[in-house]
């Protein structure tokens, strides 16, 4: 392995006495130079070389190489400042061995990780940027090793493409790509684009010749239009010109074909396709864009999302609306409202609602619209309106109902429709219903005896219904309501406990936030008092527990409460009644004891940890 560094060590001479004698490093550097190159070098010699270790030295090549560039270009700037313009930078082996030595590392690479993708497209990039020649080997190898990864195939048509300019070099290695990866939806799109582009590009050279004839020489003109004609201009069937447009728009259409046969069920396959053509802006295509749309109504019929895309086609961007004149948006919104009245016929689903009220949400607060002809708000609740009648709100849309009715000032109506929601059976058992409802209800009834006792009713009639670990909110509503009456604070709590202790270990939340409210108001001895009411429920949670004993290691650290740490082993105690193989909280109990307990306390927890989890608590 010495002999071979060696020997590839010894071929560098040239190269680096070239470098000397132009001045572009110094001795010290060109030693530096065959050190760091001796260990890489070594290392890719090893039997199993790292991908790491290739990445390095062609890294570190890269960056010799550009300063290199650097100074040499120093060197020719001071030679034009001292005049010396006899004097010719001529390429010498320099120039190109760093080159050279970067793409064998590459090569090198490539072949021993043949899988590796980055590597290989990080290769062709280095190619592609040096132009020296190596693309169309380097691609090959790509593509043999890697015939199904769709992204090398459009890659290299698009080297064939751009930087050949050879069009059917192109085209044949996107149709070799479908064919090994017919599945491929980008190379689909690809094949599209490119042909699209290649049709345009000669539309242009053929207009732009055409502009170039001189006025008033039609007779001319008449002679030679196959050479002059653009290309979506009528002419007779006999021309040239309109035979290839026809050859061209053939071709689109077997793109098409092919997409459509190869991936039938792709709707964004075929919608991408509509929006490329669209933006190709060739009238011819037109009769094509109407197939596309014909196809994607027969077999998208029966999915939401092909009728919300179909109506926001036809008013674009809604925020463009804006600068619109007033009758070409009522054109545009009402065309959309054909669009989604004919899917909630075709198509009445919970989805297509929920598209069609997003519609109007988006008119009524991003288009930046006054109210044209068309009462958007009443729009939108006629939307949530039929959903209800046909039995498709779900409950984010019956939340955006109410909230709706709300925005708009209708308090009484949004009473009454939550409450004639939250008594049918199927939003009944709706937390964000029942937080909706109250909600309203306090923004409807004025301050006093009278207000909180109904709405208290309202939660006693919710915690009935909804599990408390699904109405949190809920009840962190009601004790932001009654946290200042101590009566109906209470019973708020006995309400809660018995909540709670129903929901089997849920409600660490509403639990806690009761907690801090008596430690806030009444102390830390109700505060104990009242936790204490809560882990001796069924089944505390550990949230819980948790929060307790940080509540209590905060007093022991600052050393308010004498019983504090006393309070906190007892409380890790009786979590780890209940959840003695949880591994955090043993590694908790045992880290609170090396910080504040005693080596044999510390000790104690650390055996029984391992001896109930049959672990080391270190171990991962």
């Amino acid at each position: 392995m010495a002999d071979v560094v060696q020997l590839r060590l010894e071929r560098m001479a040239e190269e680096l006495e070239d470098l000397s004698k132009r001045g572009l490093f110094s001795r010290a550097e060109l030693d530096s130079i065959v050190r760091n190159r001796r260990e890489f070098e070594f290392r890719l010699k090893r039997p199993s070389p790292l991908k790491s270790d290739i990445l390095a030295y062609i890294d570190y090549e890269l960056n010799l190489d550009s300063l290199r560039q650097l100074r040499r270009r120093k060197i020719l700037g001071q030679m034009k400042r001292n005049k010396k313009r006899n004097r010719k930078w001529k390429k010498s082996i320099s120039d190109w061995a760093g080159v050279k030595r970067i793409l064998g590392v590459f090569k090198m690479g490539t072949l021993r990780f043949k899988g590796d993708l980055e590597l290989w497209f990080r290769y062709l990039e280095f190619c592609r940027e040096r132009k020296d020649g190596r693309m169309k080997e380097a691609l090959a190898q790509a593509i043999r090793y890697h015939p199904k990864v769709p992204g090398l195939w459009i890659y290299a048509a698009a080297w064939e493409f751009d930087h050949n300019l050879n069009a059917e070099a192109a085209r044949a290695l996107m149709q070799s790509g479908i064919r090994s990866c017919p599945k491929s939806e980008d190379l689909w799109i690809e094949y599209l684009r490119m042909e699209l582009t290649y049709l345009n590009k000669l539309r242009v050279r053929k207009q732009t010749l055409g502009e170039i004839v001189p006025t008033g020489t039609d007779k001319w003109k008449d002679e030679n239009k196959d050479s002059f004609m653009a290309l979506n201009e009528k002419s007779d069937g006999n021309s040239s010109q309109d035979a290839f447009w026809k050859k061209g728009l053939l071709m689109l259409r077997v793109i098409y074909r092919g997409a459509v046969e190869a991936v039938p069920e792709s709707f964004e396959l075929r919608k991408k396709f509509l929006e490329i053509l669209d933006a190709a802006n060739l009238g011819d295509t037109n009769q094509l864009k109407e197939e596309v749309m014909d196809d994607l109504r027969r077999d998208f019929s029966k999915e939401e999302g092909f009728w919300n895309w179909f109506a926001r086609v036809q008013i674009g961007d809604v925020k463009d609306l804006e600068g619109l004149s007033k009758d070409e948006a009522v054109s545009k919104i009402n065309k959309a409202v054909e669009v989604y009245g004919e899917a909630i016929e075709t198509l009445p689903t919970e989805r297509m609602f929920s598209f069609y009220a997003q519609f109007w949400h988006d008119i009524l607060h991003e288009s930046g619209l006054d109210e044209i002809e068309i009462d958007f708000s009443a729009s939108l609740l006629n939307v949530y309106q039929k959903a209800e009648l046909a039995e498709c709100l779900t409950e984010k849309l019956a939340c955006d109902y109410i909230k709706s009715h709300v925005q708009i000032g209708k308090l009484e109506e949004a009473r009454e429709l939550a409450e004639r929601l939250c008594s049918g059976a199927h939003f009944s058992v709706s937390g964000e219903i029942w937080v909706l409802r109250v909600s309203v209800e306090l923004k409807l009834v004025s301050m006093g005896e009278e207000k909180l006792e109904s709405i208290f009713c309202l939660v006693k009639r919710a915690a009935e219904n909804v599990p408390v670990s699904e109405a949190e909110d809920l009840w962190l509503l009601a004790l932001k309501i009654f946290s200042n009456d101590k009566g109906y604070f209470d019973k708020l709590v006995k309400l809660a406990i018995f909540a709670i202790a129903k929901s089997s270990g849920g409600g660490a939340t509403v639990a806690r936030a009761i907690i801090s409210s008596v430690l806030q108001k009444e102390g830390i001895k109700h505060a104990r008092d009242m936790y204490k009411r809560f882990i001796s429920l069924p089944r505390p949670s550990l949230d819980l527990f948790k929060f307790c004993i940080e509540l209590e290691f905060n007093l022991a650290f600052l050393g308010n409460d004498k019983n504090a740490l006393a309070n906190v082993r007892k409380l890790y105690e009786s979590a780890l009644g209940f959840y003695s193989q949880d591994k955090e909280l043993w590694r908790d109990y045992y880290l609170m004891e090396t910080k504040v307990g005693t080596s044999e306390t510390t000790n104690a927890v650390y055996w029984r940890a391992r001896k109930t989890l049959k672990t080391d608590l270190n171990s991962t």
